[in-house]
Protein backbone atom coordinates (compact mmCIF):
# COMPACT_ATOMS: atom_id res chain seq x y z
CA UNK A 1 0.00 0.00 0.00
CA UNK A 2 2.71 2.16 0.95
CA UNK A 3 3.65 2.20 -3.05
CA UNK A 4 0.65 3.28 -3.73
CA UNK A 5 1.03 6.47 -1.97
CA UNK A 6 4.80 6.89 -1.44
CA UNK A 7 7.38 6.58 -4.12
CA UNK A 8 9.50 3.70 -3.91
CA UNK A 9 13.05 3.63 -3.40
CA UNK A 10 15.57 1.48 -5.46
CA UNK A 11 18.07 -0.27 -3.35
CA UNK A 12 21.29 -2.00 -4.42
CA UNK A 13 22.14 -5.57 -3.48
CA UNK A 14 23.87 -4.53 -0.50
CA UNK A 15 20.65 -2.61 0.91
CA UNK A 16 22.08 0.75 0.10
CA UNK A 17 19.77 3.09 -1.78
CA UNK A 18 20.55 4.11 -5.49
CA UNK A 19 20.72 8.06 -5.77
CA UNK A 20 19.82 10.42 -8.46
CA UNK A 21 22.62 12.54 -10.11
CA UNK A 22 23.68 15.14 -7.92
CA UNK A 23 22.40 13.24 -4.70
CA UNK A 24 23.97 13.17 -1.56
CA UNK A 25 23.81 12.07 2.39
CA UNK A 26 23.31 14.06 4.90
CA UNK A 27 22.28 12.46 7.73
CA UNK A 28 21.53 8.84 8.55
CA UNK A 29 18.97 8.04 11.61
CA UNK A 30 17.99 4.14 13.01
CA UNK A 31 15.00 3.12 14.85
CA UNK A 32 12.49 5.70 13.38
CA UNK A 33 8.42 5.66 12.41
CA UNK A 34 7.39 7.80 9.62
CA UNK A 35 3.49 8.06 10.29
CA UNK A 36 0.72 10.17 9.71
CA UNK A 37 -1.39 12.73 11.91
CA UNK A 38 -4.96 13.05 11.84
CA UNK A 39 -5.75 9.73 10.80
CA UNK A 40 -9.24 10.27 10.85
CA UNK A 41 -9.28 13.14 7.66
CA UNK A 42 -8.44 12.25 4.13
CA UNK A 43 -6.29 11.95 3.11
CA UNK A 44 -4.50 10.75 5.91
CA UNK A 45 -6.12 7.94 6.18
CA UNK A 46 -4.63 6.23 3.17
CA UNK A 47 -1.29 7.41 4.32
CA UNK A 48 1.27 4.33 4.96
CA UNK A 49 2.60 3.67 8.93
CA UNK A 50 6.10 2.52 8.59
CA UNK A 51 7.44 1.31 11.99
CA UNK A 52 11.09 1.33 13.06
CA UNK A 53 13.33 1.59 9.68
CA UNK A 54 16.34 3.55 8.73
CA UNK A 55 15.85 7.38 8.12
CA UNK A 56 18.17 8.35 5.26
CA UNK A 57 17.99 12.54 4.80
CA UNK A 58 20.13 13.59 1.56
CA UNK A 59 19.72 17.15 -0.27
CA UNK A 60 17.14 15.05 -2.74
CA UNK A 61 14.63 13.13 -0.99
CA UNK A 62 14.45 12.04 2.51
CA UNK A 63 14.39 7.95 2.38
CA UNK A 64 12.66 5.40 4.69
CA UNK A 65 14.06 1.81 4.77
CA UNK A 66 12.67 -1.21 6.60
CA UNK A 67 15.33 -2.70 8.96
CA UNK A 68 14.78 -6.44 8.10
CA UNK A 69 16.50 -6.88 4.14
CA UNK A 70 13.78 -9.61 3.22
CA UNK A 71 11.43 -6.38 3.22
CA UNK A 72 13.57 -4.35 0.61
CA UNK A 73 10.40 -4.15 -1.63
CA UNK A 74 8.72 -1.52 1.13
CA UNK A 75 11.55 0.93 1.18
CA UNK A 76 9.79 4.16 0.18
CA UNK A 77 10.95 8.09 -0.50
CA UNK A 78 9.37 11.57 0.33
CA UNK A 79 10.69 14.05 -2.11
CA UNK A 80 11.79 17.38 -0.73
CA UNK A 81 10.14 19.07 -2.78
CA UNK A 82 6.68 17.65 -1.88
CA UNK A 83 7.58 19.04 1.43
CA UNK A 84 5.23 22.05 2.36
CA UNK A 85 6.50 23.21 6.09
CA UNK A 86 8.80 22.10 8.66
CA UNK A 87 8.04 22.64 12.07
CA UNK A 88 10.39 24.23 13.53
CA UNK A 89 10.26 23.50 17.11
CA UNK A 90 7.87 21.23 19.83
CA UNK A 91 6.19 22.33 22.44
CA UNK A 92 8.59 21.95 25.75
CA UNK A 93 6.71 19.64 28.80
CA UNK A 94 7.35 17.03 31.20
CA UNK A 95 5.48 14.70 29.43
CA UNK A 96 7.74 14.89 25.77
CA UNK A 97 10.76 14.71 28.36
CA UNK A 98 10.10 11.19 28.17
CA UNK A 99 8.65 10.35 25.31
CA UNK A 100 10.35 9.32 21.85
CA UNK A 101 11.46 12.76 20.11
CA UNK A 102 9.55 13.96 16.96
CA UNK A 103 9.62 15.91 13.86
CA UNK A 104 6.33 17.21 12.56
CA UNK A 105 5.80 18.00 8.56
CA UNK A 106 3.47 18.41 6.00
CA UNK A 107 3.49 16.87 2.65
CA UNK A 108 1.76 17.60 -0.36
CA UNK A 109 -0.35 15.46 -2.04
CA UNK A 110 -2.83 14.76 -4.83
CA UNK A 111 -6.69 14.27 -4.61
CA UNK A 112 -5.76 10.64 -4.88
CA UNK A 113 -3.77 10.73 -2.11
CA UNK A 114 -0.42 10.09 -3.55
CA UNK A 115 2.68 12.29 -2.52
CA UNK A 116 3.52 14.91 -5.26
CA UNK A 117 5.34 18.14 -4.97
CA UNK A 118 2.66 19.45 -7.32
CA UNK A 119 -0.23 18.35 -5.37
CA UNK A 120 -2.71 20.79 -4.08
CA UNK A 121 -3.71 19.37 -0.13
CA UNK A 122 -1.18 18.34 2.49
CA UNK A 123 -1.20 16.07 5.14
CA UNK A 124 0.83 16.13 8.29
CA UNK A 125 3.53 13.54 8.72
CA UNK A 126 5.68 12.72 12.30
CA UNK A 127 8.96 11.50 12.48
CA UNK A 128 9.21 9.37 15.88
CA UNK A 129 13.16 9.19 16.35
CA UNK A 130 12.74 6.05 18.53
CA UNK A 131 17.35 5.88 18.60
CA UNK A 132 18.86 6.20 21.53
CA UNK A 133 21.86 8.25 19.82
CA UNK A 134 19.61 10.58 18.02
CA UNK A 135 20.35 14.01 17.98
CA UNK A 136 16.77 15.10 16.96
CA UNK A 137 17.84 19.41 17.14
CA UNK A 138 21.04 18.40 14.65
CA UNK A 139 18.43 15.96 12.24
CA UNK A 140 16.19 19.12 12.19
CA UNK A 141 18.94 21.85 11.18
CA UNK A 142 20.48 19.46 8.49
CA UNK A 143 16.41 18.59 6.89
CA UNK A 144 16.01 22.71 7.01
CA UNK A 145 19.39 23.04 5.28
CA UNK A 146 18.84 20.36 2.55
CA UNK A 147 14.99 21.66 2.19
CA UNK A 148 15.62 25.15 1.80
CA UNK A 149 18.66 24.17 -0.73
CA UNK A 150 16.44 23.13 -3.16
CA UNK A 151 19.33 20.98 -4.35
CA UNK A 152 16.63 18.76 -6.43
CA UNK A 153 16.22 21.77 -9.12
CA UNK A 154 18.24 22.25 -12.04
CA UNK A 155 20.47 25.14 -11.62
CA UNK A 156 19.70 27.73 -13.95
CA UNK A 157 22.72 29.76 -15.34
CA UNK A 158 21.97 32.99 -14.01
CA UNK A 159 24.24 34.80 -15.57
CA UNK A 160 24.62 38.87 -14.80
CA UNK A 161 23.95 40.47 -18.20
CA UNK A 162 23.72 43.48 -16.39
CA UNK A 163 26.02 46.41 -17.43
CA UNK A 164 28.35 48.96 -15.12
CA UNK A 165 28.36 51.40 -17.29
CA UNK A 166 27.13 54.84 -16.35
CA UNK A 167 25.79 57.93 -18.58
CA UNK A 168 28.71 59.39 -18.28
CA UNK A 169 30.76 56.62 -20.00
CA UNK A 170 31.93 59.03 -23.07
CA UNK A 171 33.37 62.38 -21.52
CA UNK A 172 34.37 63.43 -18.37
CA UNK A 173 35.04 66.16 -16.70
CA UNK A 174 38.42 66.15 -14.56
CA UNK A 175 38.36 66.28 -11.59
CA UNK A 176 41.31 67.30 -9.11
CA UNK A 177 42.09 68.03 -5.30
CA UNK A 178 40.70 65.49 -2.64
CA UNK A 179 37.71 64.20 -4.93
CA UNK A 180 40.12 63.17 -7.61
CA UNK A 181 42.13 61.19 -4.95
CA UNK A 182 38.62 59.67 -3.87
CA UNK A 183 37.63 58.87 -6.89
CA UNK A 184 40.35 57.39 -8.31
CA UNK A 185 40.10 54.93 -5.23
CA UNK A 186 36.60 54.12 -5.87
CA UNK A 187 37.45 53.29 -9.49
CA UNK A 188 40.21 50.87 -8.06
CA UNK A 189 37.48 49.06 -5.57
CA UNK A 190 35.07 48.65 -8.40
CA UNK A 191 37.60 47.12 -10.58
CA UNK A 192 38.69 45.05 -8.34
CA UNK A 193 35.13 43.81 -7.52
CA UNK A 194 34.56 43.00 -11.17
CA UNK A 195 37.62 41.01 -11.14
CA UNK A 196 36.32 39.13 -8.28
CA UNK A 197 33.27 38.37 -9.48
CA UNK A 198 34.52 37.59 -12.77
CA UNK A 199 36.47 34.99 -11.10
CA UNK A 200 33.88 33.47 -8.56
CA UNK A 201 31.64 33.43 -11.95
CA UNK A 202 34.03 30.58 -13.03
CA UNK A 203 34.77 29.05 -10.28
CA UNK A 204 30.95 28.37 -10.31
CA UNK A 205 31.10 27.55 -13.54
CA UNK A 206 33.85 24.93 -12.72
CA UNK A 207 32.22 23.47 -9.78
CA UNK A 208 29.16 22.58 -11.69
CA UNK A 209 30.72 21.30 -14.56
CA UNK A 210 32.66 19.10 -11.65
CA UNK A 211 29.47 17.80 -10.78
CA UNK A 212 28.29 16.64 -13.99
CA UNK A 213 31.37 14.80 -14.92
CA UNK A 214 31.17 13.45 -11.28
CA UNK A 215 27.31 12.29 -12.50
CA UNK A 216 28.43 11.03 -15.80
CA UNK A 217 30.87 9.15 -14.33
CA UNK A 218 28.50 6.92 -12.00
CA UNK A 219 26.30 6.91 -14.72
CA UNK A 220 29.59 5.42 -16.59
CA UNK A 221 30.43 2.87 -13.41
CA UNK A 222 26.39 1.37 -13.18
CA UNK A 223 26.71 0.83 -17.00
CA UNK A 224 30.11 -0.90 -16.49
CA UNK A 225 28.40 -2.68 -13.81
CA UNK A 226 25.34 -4.17 -15.79
CA UNK A 227 27.71 -4.44 -19.11
CA UNK A 228 29.67 -6.64 -17.14
CA UNK A 229 26.74 -9.16 -15.76
CA UNK A 230 25.04 -8.90 -19.31
CA UNK A 231 27.76 -9.70 -21.26
CA UNK A 232 28.24 -13.41 -22.28
CA UNK A 233 30.61 -13.34 -25.26
CA UNK A 234 34.49 -12.42 -25.18
CA UNK A 235 35.50 -9.34 -25.76
CA UNK A 236 38.88 -8.69 -27.38
CA UNK A 237 41.94 -7.55 -26.34
CA UNK A 238 41.20 -3.22 -27.61
CA UNK A 239 37.40 -3.52 -25.95
CA UNK A 240 38.90 -4.85 -22.62
CA UNK A 241 41.52 -2.24 -22.59
CA UNK A 242 39.29 0.72 -22.82
CA UNK A 243 37.28 -1.07 -20.22
CA UNK A 244 40.24 -1.01 -17.91
CA UNK A 245 41.26 2.46 -18.62
CA UNK A 246 37.56 3.38 -17.83
CA UNK A 247 37.57 2.08 -14.97
CA UNK A 248 40.89 3.79 -13.87
CA UNK A 249 39.36 6.65 -14.62
CA UNK A 250 36.42 6.09 -12.97
CA UNK A 251 38.34 5.43 -9.69
CA UNK A 252 40.03 8.91 -9.90
CA UNK A 253 36.29 10.68 -10.04
CA UNK A 254 35.72 8.63 -6.88
CA UNK A 255 32.55 8.02 -4.98
CA UNK A 256 29.75 10.72 -5.06
CA UNK A 257 28.16 10.41 -1.99
CA UNK A 258 30.62 8.59 0.78
CA UNK A 259 29.45 7.56 3.52
CA UNK A 260 30.82 9.92 6.55
CA UNK A 261 30.99 9.05 10.74
CA UNK A 262 29.13 13.05 10.59
CA UNK A 263 26.35 11.71 8.76
CA UNK A 264 25.93 8.23 9.58
CA UNK A 265 26.72 8.58 12.87
CA UNK A 266 26.16 5.43 15.04
CA UNK A 267 25.04 3.15 11.48
CA UNK A 268 28.76 4.46 10.34
CA UNK A 269 30.26 1.03 10.14
CA UNK A 270 26.64 -0.52 9.19
CA UNK A 271 26.47 1.74 5.70
CA UNK A 272 29.98 1.35 5.24
CA UNK A 273 29.84 -1.67 5.04
CA UNK A 274 27.07 -1.60 2.80
CA UNK A 275 28.49 0.99 0.14
CA UNK A 276 31.82 -1.21 0.33
CA UNK A 277 30.03 -3.93 -0.79
CA UNK A 278 28.75 -1.78 -3.88
CA UNK A 279 32.22 -0.88 -4.56
CA UNK A 280 33.98 -3.88 -4.23
CA UNK A 281 32.16 -5.73 -7.43
CA UNK A 282 34.40 -4.24 -10.30
CA UNK A 283 37.64 -4.41 -8.77
CA UNK A 284 37.02 -8.34 -7.91
CA UNK A 285 35.90 -8.97 -10.81
CA UNK A 286 38.86 -7.66 -12.50
CA UNK A 287 40.99 -9.65 -10.33
CA UNK A 288 39.90 -12.98 -11.39
CA UNK A 289 37.07 -13.29 -8.12
CA UNK A 290 39.32 -12.62 -5.50
CA UNK A 291 41.28 -9.59 -4.27
CA UNK A 292 44.08 -8.89 -1.11
CA UNK A 293 42.42 -6.59 1.54
CA UNK A 294 45.43 -4.78 1.38
CA UNK A 295 44.53 -3.35 -2.59
CA UNK A 296 41.10 -3.23 -1.72
CA UNK A 297 41.98 -0.46 1.04
CA UNK A 298 44.13 1.63 -1.22
CA UNK A 299 41.41 1.48 -4.05
CA UNK A 300 38.54 2.46 -1.55
CA UNK A 301 40.54 5.06 -0.01
CA UNK A 302 41.44 6.52 -3.74
CA UNK A 303 37.48 6.64 -4.57
CA UNK A 304 36.86 8.53 -1.39
CA UNK A 305 38.95 11.24 -1.81
CA UNK A 306 39.35 13.34 0.84
CA UNK A 307 37.32 11.01 3.22
CA UNK A 308 39.60 8.39 4.40
CA UNK A 309 39.12 5.21 6.49
CA UNK A 310 41.29 3.68 9.05
CA UNK A 311 42.41 -0.39 8.49
CA UNK A 312 40.28 -0.92 11.53
CA UNK A 313 37.01 0.52 9.85
CA UNK A 314 37.42 -1.08 6.83
CA UNK A 315 38.32 -4.48 8.63
CA UNK A 316 35.00 -3.59 10.91
CA UNK A 317 32.99 -3.16 7.95
CA UNK A 318 33.89 -6.51 5.92
CA UNK A 319 33.42 -8.32 9.36
CA UNK A 320 29.84 -6.54 9.74
CA UNK A 321 29.31 -8.77 6.15
CA UNK A 322 28.61 -11.98 8.10
CA UNK A 323 25.41 -10.13 9.44
CA UNK A 324 24.32 -8.31 6.33
CA UNK A 325 22.62 -9.80 3.24
CA UNK A 326 25.36 -8.76 0.51
CA UNK A 327 26.90 -10.94 -2.41
CA UNK A 328 30.67 -10.86 -1.06
CA UNK A 329 32.52 -11.98 2.17
CA UNK A 330 35.63 -11.70 4.12
CA UNK A 331 38.19 -14.86 3.95
CA UNK A 332 41.14 -15.62 5.60
CA UNK A 333 43.65 -18.72 4.60
CA UNK A 334 45.57 -20.53 7.05
CA UNK A 335 48.61 -18.10 6.73
CA UNK A 336 47.00 -15.06 7.99
CA UNK A 337 46.12 -13.49 4.49
CA UNK A 338 42.86 -12.18 4.42
CA UNK A 339 40.88 -11.28 1.05
CA UNK A 340 37.63 -10.40 -0.64
CA UNK A 341 35.60 -12.94 -2.82
CA UNK A 342 32.31 -13.43 -4.33
CA UNK A 343 30.35 -16.13 -2.26
CA UNK A 344 29.54 -17.53 -5.74
CA UNK A 345 33.15 -18.43 -5.61
CA UNK A 346 34.08 -22.06 -4.99
CA UNK A 347 37.39 -23.52 -4.15
CA UNK A 348 35.97 -26.86 -5.54
CA UNK A 349 35.99 -25.00 -8.97
CA UNK A 350 39.59 -23.83 -8.49
CA UNK A 351 41.11 -26.47 -6.98
CA UNK A 352 39.28 -28.55 -10.38
CA UNK A 353 41.48 -26.36 -12.40
CA UNK A 354 44.62 -26.53 -10.43
CA UNK A 355 44.81 -30.09 -10.69
CA UNK A 356 44.13 -30.28 -14.45
CA UNK A 357 47.63 -27.66 -14.24
CA UNK A 358 49.44 -29.83 -12.28
CA UNK A 359 48.79 -33.02 -14.28
CA UNK A 360 50.31 -31.64 -17.28
CA UNK A 361 53.63 -33.65 -18.66
CA UNK A 362 56.01 -30.91 -18.16
CA UNK A 363 54.17 -30.29 -14.48
CA UNK A 364 54.39 -33.64 -13.82
CA UNK A 365 58.29 -33.35 -14.38
CA UNK A 366 58.68 -29.53 -12.73
CA UNK A 367 55.91 -29.21 -10.60
CA UNK A 368 53.86 -25.79 -11.10
CA UNK A 369 55.03 -22.44 -8.88
CA UNK A 370 52.78 -19.57 -7.61
CA UNK A 371 53.04 -18.06 -10.85
CA UNK A 372 52.26 -20.49 -13.29
CA UNK A 373 49.22 -21.22 -11.62
CA UNK A 374 48.75 -17.07 -11.77
CA UNK A 375 48.09 -17.36 -15.32
CA UNK A 376 46.17 -20.50 -15.55
CA UNK A 377 43.39 -18.90 -12.80
CA UNK A 378 43.96 -15.22 -13.80
CA UNK A 379 44.66 -13.73 -10.18
CA UNK A 380 48.07 -12.31 -8.56
CA UNK A 381 50.54 -14.64 -7.50
CA UNK A 382 49.77 -13.60 -4.18
CA UNK A 383 46.57 -15.33 -4.50
CA UNK A 384 47.43 -18.46 -6.39
CA UNK A 385 50.01 -19.07 -3.57
CA UNK A 386 47.79 -19.19 -1.26
CA UNK A 387 45.38 -21.55 -3.39
CA UNK A 388 48.26 -24.15 -3.87
CA UNK A 389 48.75 -24.20 -0.17
CA UNK A 390 45.41 -24.38 0.62
CA UNK A 391 45.20 -27.35 -1.79
CA UNK A 392 48.15 -28.72 -0.05
CA UNK A 393 46.54 -28.75 2.84
CA UNK A 394 43.69 -30.85 1.58
CA UNK A 395 45.86 -33.51 0.69
CA UNK A 396 45.46 -32.72 -3.56
CA UNK A 397 49.74 -31.35 -4.05
CA UNK A 398 52.82 -31.95 -2.19
CA UNK A 399 55.83 -29.80 -2.25
CA UNK A 400 58.52 -31.92 -2.14
CA UNK A 401 61.01 -29.13 -4.36
CA UNK A 402 64.34 -27.71 -2.32
CA UNK A 403 62.42 -23.79 -2.52
CA UNK A 404 59.41 -24.69 -0.97
CA UNK A 405 57.18 -22.86 -4.01
CA UNK A 406 56.49 -26.04 -6.44
CA UNK A 407 54.01 -28.15 -5.88
CA UNK A 408 53.21 -31.52 -7.49
CA UNK A 409 50.10 -34.15 -7.57
CA UNK A 410 49.81 -35.76 -4.57
CA UNK A 411 49.66 -39.72 -5.82
CA UNK A 412 49.67 -41.33 -2.85
CA UNK A 413 45.71 -40.32 -2.50
CA UNK A 414 45.41 -42.52 -5.44
CA UNK A 415 46.86 -45.53 -4.06
CA UNK A 416 44.43 -48.09 -2.22
CA UNK A 417 46.07 -49.30 1.12
CA UNK A 418 44.13 -52.23 0.98
CA UNK A 419 45.79 -53.37 -2.24
CA UNK A 420 49.41 -52.65 -2.19
CA UNK A 421 52.09 -55.82 -2.56
CA UNK A 422 55.34 -55.29 -0.96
Amino acid sequence: MAGNILPKAELTTSGRPVLHPGEVESSLLSSVDLLPEQEHNPPAASFPHLKSGLLILTNHRLLWLPESATAAASAVAIPLGAVAHISSSSKKSIKTMFASPRVRFRVSTTPQGRVDPGGLQSVPVTLVLRGKSTDPDSFLGRFFEAWRGRAWEAPGGSGSGEGTSGPGDGLRAPVVGVAGILRKEQEMWESTDKSLQDAFQDLNALMSKAKEMVMLAEKMRLKLLSGSNNQTGAANDEEMGSKEEMHDWLLSVGIVSPVTKESAGALYHQQLSRQLADFVKIPIERAGGMINLIDIYCVFNRARGTELISPDDLLQACTLWEKLDVPVMLRKFDSGVMVIQNKSNSDDEVFARIKSLVLKPDALQSGVSASDAAMTLGIAPAMAKEHLLTAESKGMLLDVSPDGFRFYINLFQEIDPHDVYL
